[in-house]
């Protein structure tokens, strides 16, 4: 079996450009997640983790879950979707971690620092980061970290929190080198790789993939983003954790079935599932 770690379900069937409030999927958009996850399914991917970057598509995140049996949720807000505001989004979090359970909220995030997109605030994002890390702490769940262009911010944030008992997560999108890697494996997280691994030019990643344990790798997607090599310039699915699984196995010269089982053995153990 394989396992999609971040996957974002709910930008692949939803419409956004306008959204101002949560509404429940309707029964169009029920149809396509059932045609994803079917044909995530046929490619040995039996369980799928919708990842939330803003309250609204936490709460459709929460809406899938409830709805698949094989999807779960996490709830976060995304370091570029840090409003001025942001204060009150973590108030909501912090209602819905109350249902944490039968709402099959199972991490926090992402969130984390961006510093690709400029423009950004460095003090909101930090602030944001730190206050969902504490929330992640507070209910002993796993931090999806997003991370880009913000290698030591990212680690001097989390390394402020390493001697608290309860932290964990993943580096959502790993994009750094073997000593970052090294560096946020030794804090008690797992690297989440994806289709960019695949890319001609990504030698550095490829590195970190051979180098570190395999018990430090878990597998994602970023669906609808960052498709693997061979379908490039497509939208990305669940389905092609089996593609990232088969390269990380010839990168590694090791056997597909124990890249599915060790990665799905270290998610299930991370989010508890």
């Amino acid at each position: 079996m394989l396992i999609d770690t971040h996957c974002h379900l709910n930008i692949m069937i939803r419409d956004y450009a306008a959204k101002k409030e949560f509404k429940p999927l309707t029964e169009k958009e029920t149809t396509l997640c059932q045609e994803v996850i079917t044909a995530a399914n046929n490619h040995n991917v039996t369980t799928i983790i919708n990842v939330g970057t803003d309250l609204i598509e936490s709460l459709t995140c929460i809406d899938i879950a409830k709805r698949f049996s094989n999807c779960f949720a996490t709830i976060g807000l995304h370091p570029t979707d840090a409003h001025a505001n942001w204060q009150t989004t973590i108030v909501e979090f912090k209602e819905l971690l109350k249902q944490q359970t039968s709402l099959k909220i199972i991490g926090i995030g992402e969130c984390g620092i961006d510093k690709y997109h400029k423009g950004y605030d460095a003090k909101r994002q930090r602030q944001a980061f730190q206050a969902q890390i504490e929330l992640a702490i507070e209910h002993n769940l796993p931090i999806i970290v997003h991370s880009r262009d913000a290698d030591i911010e990212t680690y001097e944030i989390l390394a402020d929190y390493k001697n608290e008992p309860s932290l964990k997560g993943t580096i959502h999108c790993f994009s750094y080198n073997e000593n970052y890697a090294q560096k946020f494996i030794d804090l008690g997280f797992v690297l989440g790789l994806g289709g960019t691994i695949t890319y001609p030019k990504n030698e550095t990643l490829r590195n970190v993939a051979k180098t570190v344990p395999l018990e430090s790798i878990i597998l994602e997607t970023d669906a609808p983003f960052l498709a693997p090599q061979n379908v490039r310039g497509q939208q990305n699915s669940p389905a092609h954790i089996r593609t990232i699984a088969e390269f990380i196995a010839n990168l590694r010269n090791e056997e597909y079935k124990t890249i599915a089982k060790i990665t799905s053995e270290t998610t299930n153990n991370l989010f508890n599932i």
